[in-house]
């Protein structure tokens, strides 16, 4: 009698046929379909712009939707852990990872589509050859930014950068900016980038690549520079730099799991923590992220820098120049999220495997950590200081990761969590674009029909 095992194998590659047929399909039905509404809705951007846009905003998230069931069918989970999150949600909000495969974008897109309001309002920068893809007319229509790579086109795309977010991502009033900064998958770059940092004196780094600042420092040029006035309606606000408190919490999330390993976590933890302070020297003054940590026996809140020292965090945003005269924050940038992606074993999936589906199933974690936008400098070689950090800190979180499958993470921070997708929300968004694209086709048939009536109609006329 054949095993489980005996009938999986059995399966899989019929399965992993289908699946590619019906990805293509699902790509035929969707994305014309996308493009078609967008422009049967053209009259009415010239009546309310914004509401246009909102349309267009809502049938993108839906299109990605599909995208995020390709990978939620197959068994390749996503988990969050680090940071709660919930503040950026509706907020101006840069995101930056680490950049490893083809997968990087469909599982961001994944684990975006369970979140409110994002997608509809989210602007990725990539590689300008995506535009040449069945995807690239989706995301020349939203509005998406496409950097060509190479030193010969940096000054020129960063240029176009800025013009792209005064033009297009502040009018149609985006929130999220997904930025990949080491510019390239991890296997690509991997070794240009310890050349780099051997000839410069940084850490060589294994599991991620020294970052590029440059689109960084165009964006918080345009959105959060104190040069630059960032702007609501017909009002203009400058932003200035606030105070900056470094500090950071350290517990081992593995403790949730498996009380037995909670003090070998933290002492790990704390000893990654302190490690990663003391890379770098002592004028770099490293910004470390803000976390409040809530203890057993009292409602203080207090905030852990290192394994010696406890300070109070007593800043009061309500009280900073981000605020306007009516409470509410400007549009300027005002988080900064960062996303470690750590695959299982360090075996990153790919786009093929998510298609056909062949490799087995895993899951894919995701770690945050939240900044407030005054927390990040401004200046060029600060910014550039405070960017290295953030990737000196991914390589050690992912040598942990990869050491002991658990990141480390603040005991305030929220515990790991599988993300969950609505299945029914995935069928009903399927029966609109089938439908859509039913009724498309009857349209174009009709056309077609009534232009040759009329073309007969001249023919015998004249």
């Amino acid at each position: 009698m054949p095993t489980s095992s005996t009938l999986s194998d059995v399966i899989k590659y019929p399965r992993a046929l289908f699946r590619i047929v019906f990805v293509i399909v699902n790509n035929i039905y969707c994305v014309p379909t996308y493009l078609v509404w967008m422009f049967l809705l053209l009259p009415l951007k010239k009546i309310h712009e914004n509401f246009y846009y909102q349309i267009e905003g809502v049938l993108f998230h839906w299109l990605l939707a599909n995208v995020a069931m390709w990978s939620s069918t197959l068994g390749y989970d996503l988990v969050e852990l680090g940071d709660d999150i919930s503040p950026a949600l509706d907020q101006r909000t840069l995101v930056i990872a680490n950049h490893q495969s083809t997968s990087d974008v469909p599982l961001l897109m994944a684990a975006f589509n369970a979140k409110r309001n994002v997608l509809p309002n989210i602007m990725w920068i990539m590689d300008r050859l995506f535009k040449y893809t069945n995807f690239g007319a989706v995301s020349l229509m939203h509005k998406d930014f496409f950097i060509a790579s190479g030193k010969s086109n940096r000054d020129k795309s960063i240029t176009e950068l800025k013009n792209h977010l005064r033009e297009s991502y502040i009018p149609r009033e985006r929130k999220w900016i997904v930025l990949f900064p080491e510019g390239g998958f991890l296997r690509k770059r991997k070794e240009v980038s310890q050349r780099f940092a051997e000839k410069n004196n940084l850490p060589v780094l294994s599991n991620v690549t020294v970052p590029r600042v440059g689109a960084m420092k165009a964006i918080i040029d345009v959105l959060g520079s104190p040069q630059s006035p960032c702007r609501r309606g017909n009002a203009s606000v400058n932003v200035v730099d606030q105070p900056q408190t470094t500090t950071t919490a350290a517990a081992d999330c593995t403790a949730a799991a498996d009380p037995n390993k909670e003090a070998h976590g933290i002492t790990e933890a704390t000893s990654l923590l302190v490690s990663t302070s003391m890379s770098t020297s002592e004028s770099e003054q490293q910004q470390i992220p803000k976390q409040n940590v809530s203890t057993a026996n009292n409602n203080s809140s207090s905030t852990i820098i290192n394994s010696e020292a406890i300070i109070t965090d007593d800043y009061n945003f309500k009280d900073s120049p981000f605020t306007k005269l009516n409470g509410k924050l400007n549009d300027c940038l005002e988080y900064i999220l960062d996303i470690t992606i750590g695959y299982p074993n360090g075996k990153p999936l790919d786009l093929p495997n998510i298609v056909h589906g062949l490799r087995n199933p895993c899951q894919t974690y995701l770690f945050y950590r939240l900044y407030r936008s005054s927390e990040v400098p401004r200046d060029n070689e600060s910014l550039t200081r405070w960017l290295y950090d953030r990737f000196f800190e991914k390589e050690k979180l992912l040598e942990e990761f990869y050491r002991t499958g658990m990141f480390p993470c603040g005991s305030s921070a929220t515990l790991p969590t599988v993300v969950q997708q609505d299945l029914l929300r995935f069928l009903l968004i399927h029966l609109f674009f089938i439908t859509s694209s039913y009724v498309h086709y009857q349209l174009i048939l009709m056309l077609i029909n009534y232009s040759n009536v009329m073309y007969v109609s001249l023919l015998s006329n004249s």
